[in-house]
């Protein structure tokens, strides 16, 4: 049995606190755990500042016009008793009581009542307490109502059988369907503390299993009934990571990223809201652009790849991230593989043909890596190369070639080439005719201008070192990691030895991402989110990799990238890489000539400018221009007059300077794509929050 959860879904909120908070719904974006929508937008609404100053300056002239109401400057007594009957007059009167009240009414309530009503209608008091006042209070009674009533009533959601609410700790799905057992040995669960975030998420996945009748709600009872909170773990036993360092929302996929500023610049309804990505997001692939220090691993990436292996151990995601040794995409203890190149000892090696058994898509992929980021070489002729080489050798030998052969046969080496074509015609004495015409085909063009086999050959050998010795093993017995495994849950990362071995690194960058891209385009089942994460993508992109990642929104997978600078991509896809993917973030820190970049992607939009212009004031008889002449004799500024033109102009949504220059630190501009095609204007962020 794995071991139970140490800690609910947060530190400060049980998982029936968490279930029960509401998620209304929002635009594409938003944390909508807990989130408040923002009432609909009043083009006339008055800012804040003129809002409560208005109030003040009211409230003082309505001080002043009672202490001149009290002091007798305004008559406001003789004129109310001038319309009283003779008979009330406090001084004819013989009633007490009557005399009392009718000094009060004439010296107090009437005037004050009425001073009162015109200050509050001026000052637009009812405004300050809607926007201000009522919100605390709200606030402070719910946090006292709390206190007062630790076990509150579950929140009422819509849906409820003859207009009752649902209460998702007793999983009411579950018990519509008649699996009352299993809904209560849930419930218990829940309520006892042993089940966490993880695992509600991944039952629920079991249980739409069950739903769409891919599974049996037999089973479905069997196993809950028979394993609790810990049924359909994960294949690793894991029921959550060692560590957060982001906060998520399971129960919609969702991870948060930082909240949005209260800038006008930003979208209405995300003013204040919290940012957060989620599949639906990053279907559309993601690309961050930031300085070191500016926060693109350890606030973009690191949150990432955490959610992606949260949802991989509810059995919803499959993940592999990719960075530098020490990048700090998470622990050891956070992954199922962990796939070292270059490191003595590594556990696992990694599938240089990606687990393929046609020569020829293997030869595209090894091409793609090899020279894909090479302007003058041409990635179909060296596909032609490799698939003349690893073709023969697959059907003599019943493998692909490793490394050193492959180095070999791309040099040209006689002795290695002369013992393929022996190995050839003795695997296949009647048929190895294909096969020789392959090696034929490849020595005629071997030395040839233009051929890539020298270029190839060079390419490999940045692989073919001591430190990789055995690590690209194609021997039958050797079970290194290949992409094909991405359609189950499994959690991996691959860190690349960029100090040591950068060229390499580069390599097996562009390696990867052509096999991901390649291995999720082609699966079966697409019931679960692949994703690739690339701390550093520099050099890693090429026209082939740019056009698959477009591809990658129907496959239900996406690619993180992330870039020091837009200058580690060719001028000529920078523009195709930012039109690829559907997220992009300009982190602060960028330079001008990025920011440029990311200006033209976002576009423009229609602002209204205002215009002023000073001229020289004449106007006026002699004595005004004689007053005017002196004061501009003693202070040196002839008097103007001052004219505003407001006019509707199209402008970029974010300049390049305004990247550059105006972007606090700890903070991003983002704008978001669903897969559905639902977008968001660039926003503006303060990440982490």
């Amino acid at each position: 049995m794995p071991p139970m959860p140490t800690r609910p879904p947060a530190a400060d909120e049980s998982l029936e606190a968490w279930l029960r908070t509401p998620r209304p719904e929002a635009e594409p974006g938003i944390w909508r755990k807990g989130h408040e929508p923002r009432p609909p937008e009043d083009p006339n609404r008055v800012g804040d500042r003129h809002l409560v100053g208005g109030a003040l300056l009211a409230l003082l002239v309505g001080l002043f016009v009672w202490s001149l109401v009290r002091n007798g400057y305004i008559p406001v007594f003789g004129w109310i008793l001038a319309v009283l009957p003779d008979s009330w007059a406090p001084h004819k009167t013989g009633n007490v009581n009557i005399s009392v009240v009718v000094s009060l009414l004439a010296e107090f309530v009437i005037p004050g009542g009425i001073i009162l009503y015109l200050t509050a209608r001026l000052g637009r008091w009812p405004e300050v307490w809607r926007r201000y006042c009522r919100p605390r209070a709200r606030k402070a009674g719910a946090a006292l109502f709390r206190e007062s009533e630790p076990e509150a009533a579950p929140a009422k959601r819509p849906g409820g059988v003859n207009g009752q609410p649902e209460d998702p700790v007793a999983w009411p799905e579950v018990r519509r369907a008649g699996e009352h057992a299993a809904a209560d040995r849930l419930a218990e669960e829940v309520t006892s503390g042993r089940m966490n975030d993880v695992d509600y998420a991944r039952i629920q996945r079991a249980w739409q299993a069950v739903r769409s009748r891919s599974a049996s709600p037999h089973t479905f009872t069997e196993d809950v009934l028979r394993h609790g909170a810990a049924a359909w773990a994960h294949p690793s036993g894991v029921r959550d990571l060692p560590a957060r360092a982001a906060r998520h929302d399971l129960l919609l996929g969702q991870v948060r990223m930082g909240a949005a500023t209260g800038s006008d610049r930003n979208p209405y309804t995300h003013r204040g809201a919290g940012v957060a990505l989620d599949p639906g997001l990053l279907g559309t692939s993601l690309l961050a652009v930031g300085p070191s220090g500016a926060g693109k691993t350890s606030r973009i990436l690191r949150p990432v790849v955490e959610a992606m292996s949260l949802q991989a151990l509810a059995g919803r995601a499959a993940v592999v991230a990719v960075g530098a040794a020490g990048a700090g995409l998470g622990p050891d203890e956070a992954y199922d593989v962990v796939i070292r190149p270059g490191s003595p000892g590594a556990e696992h090696g990694l599938d240089l043909y990606s687990g393929s058994e046609d020569p020829d898509e293997a030869a595209a992929l090894l091409a793609e890596a090899l020279v894909g980021d090479d302007p003058d070489a041409d990635t179909r002729r060296a596909a032609t190369a490799l698939a003349q080489l690893i073709g023969p050798y697959r059907a003599a030998h019943g493998r692909f070639p490793g490394v050193p052969e492959l180095r070999e046969l791309l040099d040209g080496v006689p002795v290695a080439v002369a013992a393929l074509r022996e190995a050839c015609r003795a695997a296949d004495p009647g048929g190895a005719g294909a096969a020789l015409r392959e090696l034929d085909a490849r020595e005629r063009q071997a030395g040839r201008p233009g051929d890539p086999g020298a270029l190839l050959a060079d390419r490999v050998a940045f692989l073919d070192r001591p430190a990789f010795s055995g690590f690209f093993d194609t021997s039958p017995g050797s079970r290194p990691f290949s992409m094909d495994r991405l359609d189950r849950p499994v959690r991996v990362r691959v860190d690349l030895p960029e100090r040591a071995h950068a060229e390499a690194s580069r390599l097996l960058a562009r390696l990867l991402l052509a096999q991901f891209t390649a291995s999720v385009l082609a699966r079966g089942d697409r019931s679960l989110f692949a994703c690739l994460a690339l701390d550093d993508a520099a050099h890693t992109l090429t026209p082939a990799s740019v056009r698959e990642i477009q591809r990658l929104r129907t496959a239900h997978a996406g690619v993180v990238l992330g870039l020091r600078t837009l200058d580690d991509v060719p001028e000529r896809l920078r523009a195709a890489a930012l039109g690829a993917v559907g997220c992009k973030v300009a982190l602060s820190g960028v330079s001008t000539w990025d920011g440029q970049i990311f200006a033209q992607a976002w576009g423009r939009d229609w602002v209204q400018t205002e215009d002023v212009t000073h001229n020289p004031d004449f106007h006026g008889g002699l004595l005004t221009r004689w007053v005017r002449a002196v004061r501009t004799a003693f202070t040196g500024q002839r008097a103007t007059t001052k004219s505003v033109t407001v006019r509707t102009v199209e402008r970029e949504r974010w300049s390049a300077s305004d990247l550059a220059n105006e972007l606090p630190p700890g903070h991003a501009v983002l704008s978001l794509m669903t897969v559905r095609g639902e977008r968001t204007s660039p926003i503006l962020a303060k990440l982490g929050e």
